[in-house]
């Protein structure tokens, strides 16, 4: 793949936050620099999916597209680490939309255009820059490191006239190289022995587009904690909170106020523009951070973080997984995980009021929503939307299909933190592909052309893959598709209706075929569609 596209941009976004899941543990416990909070990977990842959630769905031009990825990030930036990548993301962004104006005619200044690959490090480059930038006094031996060692090694591959794909494994490598360094860098890190726990978030970012341009998947290993050199390696004196808020300023006052912040305390970022920024600050003077940030703007959004509470990661009482479910049958598995259910599904859609009403009777501060369905995703996020202003936090996870939030409610723990807990339920709902089969009940043309009433249909990630005139051809067709891509189990959902054979010659089909699956299968009860599908 030689081009930057919105497509390349949506690819990369979903790889990366798979990738940030999958790692977010290992990168946590990397976590003691600025402080030993055991947060870093966490607030990568949520700071990444709110830069996924932003990405609309339908056409956009790739300048469109990298602003909305760009301010998504920002607006749900977490922690040093989140506020930082919120930078990256948006510099670089920016820079590309501007040296890759495909919005304009297709001729217009063709021959000042950069190529894709002098783009690209020109990018990580620029957005190198614009991060140390917004720090008030920039530290080497983390991420900041990590991100000017990318955009060097990418900009030697560009001036050597290497291609997209090779300049981005130069800059993957070059990062992998600097990481490995920071341990050296910094007295906090060599004495625990880790790395640099957001240089390693990057490194798994930046490792999610070079999977996307060279089509092979690349697995980012973070480097485990050695022997540590040194007593109390974790332990750091330093300020009581961290605070964080959204402030609309303008932006010539703002270098100014990142100064001033400075003198309150450390770990000072502000990041943004065009009169939006992201202030993050650590501090033993709450009030005075705020209150700076009042006499240039209106700060919103306001949260503080007491260092000695979060240590120790007690996890807040009362918590709620309320999911949209599509059978009785379904209904009992979600309730034997622990979930309260709205009984929803193909032709049935709940409406936020049901869901209002089922968090108000939860009576719980924490709620999480599994929709279970495409349509019912946009009624969670306004039924969340509405319970926060009552003071309710409330995180929904997107759950397309209902095999997702079976993955999903599997790994479900009330005794973790909130957040801790929403990152497990997204990942392994983002790591299952999904599927169906159902029986056409009109003519149509679908996405795999055109099906008569009476064929069956074949499902695969919300669209319809193919037509035959059997059942099971359809339902081993579907299988074969979603196991394309890897997998280790697959859970079969029966309808109600549904003929027991079909099931079984499935099952049959698979442990065949594909000795290395597991594959388990459930009575779920729903209307029109025979067999639902799953591959984690």
């Amino acid at each position: 793949m030689e081009e930057l596209t919105v497509e390349v941009l949506r690819a990369w976004a979903r790889t990366a936050l798979v990738e940030l899941g999958r790692a977010r543990t290992e990168i946590d416990e990397l976590n003691v620099y600025p402080v030993p909070d055991g947060d870093t990977g966490t607030n990568l990842y949520l700071t990444w999916e709110a830069a996924c959630d932003a990405l609309p769905a339908g056409e956009l031009t790739f300048a469109e597209a990298i602003q909305t990825f760009g301010r998504g990030a920002l607006l749900g930036a977490r922690g040093n680490s989140g506020v930082i990548t919120s930078q990256l993301i948006r510099a670089c962004g920016l820079r590309l939309a501007e040296n890759l104006p495909r919005d304009q005619g297709a001729d217009d200044n063709a021959d000042l255009r950069m190529s894709e690959s002098a783009a690209f490090a020109d990018a990580l480059k620029y957005a190198a820059d614009a991060a140390y930038g917004a720090v008030a006094q920039p530290v080497e031996g983390t991420m900041l490191t990590v991100a000017r060692a990318a955009a060097t090694g990418a900009t030697t591959a560009a001036n050597d006239g290497k291609s997209l794909a090779d300049v981005c494994l130069a800059a993957v490598a070059s990062a992998r190289q600097a990481l490995t360094k920071t341990t050296e860098q910094l007295d906090v890190l060599r004495r625990a022995g880790v790395v640099d726990a957001g240089g390693a978030g990057l490194v798994v970012i930046l490792g999610a587009m070079e999977s996307v341009l060279t089509g092979q998947i690349v697995r980012v290993d973070v480097p485990a904690r050695v022997e540590p050199q040194g007593e109390n390696a974790e332990s750091q004196d330093g300020p009581a909170y961290e605070v964080m808020y959204l402030l609309d300023a303008p932006d010539d006052k703002v270098a100014d106020f990142r100064q001033i912040l400075a003198g309150l305390g450390d770990s000072v970022v502000v990041v943004g523009g065009d009169g939006l920024w992201n202030v993050h600050v650590h501090t033993d003077d709450v009030g005075a951070a705020i209150e700076h940030g009042i006499d240039i703007g209106r700060p919103h959004r306001i949260r503080v973080i007491h260092f000695a509470d979060q240590a120790h990661h007690e996890p807040p009482p009362g918590r709620a997984v309320i999911a949209v479910v599509a059978g009785e049958g379904l209904a009992d598995l979600f309730q034997e995980a622990g979930a309260q259910v709205i009984i929803g599904g193909p032709g049935r859609r709940c409406s936020t009021g049901e869901l209002l009403r089922a968090m108000e009777k939860s009576k719980a501060p924490e709620i999480v929503l599994l929709p279970n369905d495409s349509d019912s995703l946009a009624v969670a996020e306004a039924a969340a939307t509405a319970a926060r202003q009552d003071g309710i936090r409330v995180a929904v996870i997107p759950t397309r299909a209902q095999v997702q939030g079976l993955a999903a409610i599997a790994v479900h723990d009330p005794e973790r933190s909130f957040d801790d807990d929403v990152v497990h339920l997204s990942a392994a709902a983002g790591q299952t592909r999904h599927g169906a089969v159902t029986i056409a009940v009109k003519d149509a043309w679908t996405m795999a052309g055109r099906c008569r009433i009476g064929d069956a249909l074949g499902v695969v990630d919300g669209d319809f893959a193919l037509i035959t005139e059997d059942l099971q051809e359809a339902a081993f067709g579907v299988v074969d598709r979603l196991l394309g891509g890897g997998g280790e189990l697959l859970t079969i959902v029966t309808g109600r209706d549904a003929d027991p054979a079909l099931a079984a010659a499935l099952e049959r089909h698979v442990r065949r075929n594909r000795k290395d699956v597991d594959v388990v299968v459930y009575d779920g009860g729903q209307d029109r569609y025979p067999l639902l599908i799953g591959v984690e």
